[in-house]
């Protein structure tokens, strides 16, 4: 059976969510990882998404996914397409599964005429880094994340 990458279904969510936990292992993170099988479907599928999904199957068995979204440059005056996670389980890497993901997202960026196709990398995975290189992508050396989240952000909001 040949591999498959498709658009994400609401009876992918269990699967995409147990994915997401083992990204976040990965990336030693499951202290911050909330997410659950409703607020992963509601943002998927609801009347306004928030977010889209591509999973990869191999064997009929969904091992791995890609969850993008639009953004907006005033630059460019176009939206962008922003890659929130891709992620293949461990045992495939390097069997083009990414690869076929990050192109399908690249394409699905061209078809909607998206000024450009963005994500963020962990400084420390370095095999990432010159997986998304050797794809063509620049790391900006210029730029961080800025983030405000939970107290901060009702502070800031002025509802704390």
């Amino acid at each position: 059976m040949a591999d498959v990458i498709r658009s994400a279904t609401p009876l992918d969510v269990e699967a995409v969510i147990g994915l997401m936990r083992e990204l976040a292992e990965y990336e030693k993170l499951t202290h911050l990882f909330v997410a659950t099988e409703e607020s992963l479907r509601d943002a998927l599928f609801c009347e306004r998404p928030a977010v889209e999904a591509l999973v990869a199957e191999r064997h009929g068995r969904v091992v791995g996914y890609a969850l993008y979204f639009h953004n907006f440059s005033t630059f460019l005056s176009r939206r962008g397409l922003y890659l929130e996670d891709l992620y293949v389980q461990s045992a495939l890497r390097g069997s083009g599964l990414g690869t076929a993901l990050l192109r399908r997202v690249a394409r699905i960026a061209v078809e909607r005429q998206c000024g450009r196709f963005e994500w963020s990398v962990l400084d420390w995975n370095q095999s990432a880094i010159d997986f998304y290189t050797r794809m063509g992508a620049t790391v900006l050396p210029d730029w961080r994340i800025v983030r405000i989240t939970d107290d901060a952000l009702k502070q800031l909001a002025g509802a704390a």
